[in-house]
């Protein structure tokens, strides 16, 4: 049986609900994903456990506003990063994109997926290092519904259908896994084509999650479909895979290669991390524009992570100003 926790809003006020094989029930004592996991570190027990543990009366989940899976009260303590290039096939679009810029060698785009095919599942020990990057803090995590934001600055806005785990640092500095949540990354590809050196540039933008945080282990093959659509018609849709049956590193040598760095382990911080992905409406030439809907789904999420696509409006002031 797989078991989820979901926040939600009704008349105002804030929940958390339980959701497993018999429907979703709200989590009595708490209001939070935050709060729950907090209360779990001090009694030790685990967010399942807990989670029935506090069951309480059912609720209609398409009767509430839902949710991230996660938050915190102060965005800057909830750092999103990700990882590339980790997904069997994922070179394949990347490389195309970098390949007349490299004369004919082998691009680092490729150099890299190969390393991390050599080296990325160690059976013991520290595996070879992924790409990485920094998407943003808490405030770019838009929920179910809302849309992702396009910068006015931006080549285009394209989904990247991801899975994410999700990270509380207890009170000595260790990681906890608090679960899995589906995801679309959301970036930037036009301004990564351009020059790969732009590639942190082109992450600096939205990501989405699903309503939904997947307690216990992922699954090793995680079989899903993304798709773009535009009005009634569905623009773009493709299977994707995920889970570590498709991975070219382990889960286990991605989390240590985000948390190694003492920075990310202070406690009391939250952190969403991307594992990457092979699939994107970009690499099959599809331009986006505002108001298409990216949805995403897979089993073993219940719902799927769907959020309409936004331009800001050219209003930035930029400019420094000495003081």
């Amino acid at each position: 049986m797989t078991t989820s926790l979901v926040q939600f809003e009704k008349d105002g006020a804030r929940g958390l609900a339980v959701l497993d094989d018999e429907g979703a029930h709200v989590v009595s004592g708490v209001a939070t994903t935050l709060e729950l996991a907090n209360a779990c570190l001090e009694d030790g027990t685990s967010l399942a456990a807990a989670a029935q543990a506090r069951r309480g009366e059912a609720i209609d989940l398409a009767a509430v506003r839902l949710l991230s899976p996660i938050d915190h009260p102060d965005d800057a303590h909830l750092l999103v990063s990700g990882t590339g290039l980790t997904h069997l096939g994922s070179a394949e679009g990347r490389d195309r994109m970098h390949k007349a810029a490299a004369a004919g060698n082998a691009t680092d785009t490729m150099r890299m997926f190969l390393m991390g095919l050599e080296g990325g599942k160690p059976e013991t020990g520290e595996g070879v290092q992924p790409e990485w990057f920094y998407k943003g803090d808490g405030s770019i995590i838009a929920a179910p519904g809302e849309p992702v934001v396009q910068p006015s600055f931006a080549g285009d806005g394209g989904e990247e259908p991801e899975i994410a785990g999700v990270y509380l640092i207890d009170g000595e500095g260790r990681p906890r896994r608090l679960g899995f949540a589906l995801g679309n990354e959301f970036s930037d590809h036009v301004t990564e084509q351009v020059n790969y050196l732009w590639l942190a540039h082109s992450k600096l933008r939205s990501a989405a999650l699903g309503p939904e945080l997947l307690l216990g282990d992922l699954p090793a093959h995680v079989e899903g479909t993304s798709r773009v659509l535009r009005g009634k018609e569905t623009l773009w849709e493709k299977p994707f895979l995920s889970g570590e049956a498709n991975m070219s590193h382990s889960i286990e040598n991605l989390e240590h290669h985000h948390f190694k760095y003492a920075s990310f382990r202070r406690p009391g911080d939250l952190h969403v991390h991307f594992f990457g992905t092979a699939t994107l409406s970009f690499a099959d030439a599809v331009k986006t524009r505002e108001d298409d809907i990216f949805e995403i789904s897979a089993a073993p999420f219940r719902m799927p992570v769907r959020n309409p696509l936004r331009r800001a409006a050219d209003d930035a002031d930029s400019r420094v100003v000495p003081l």
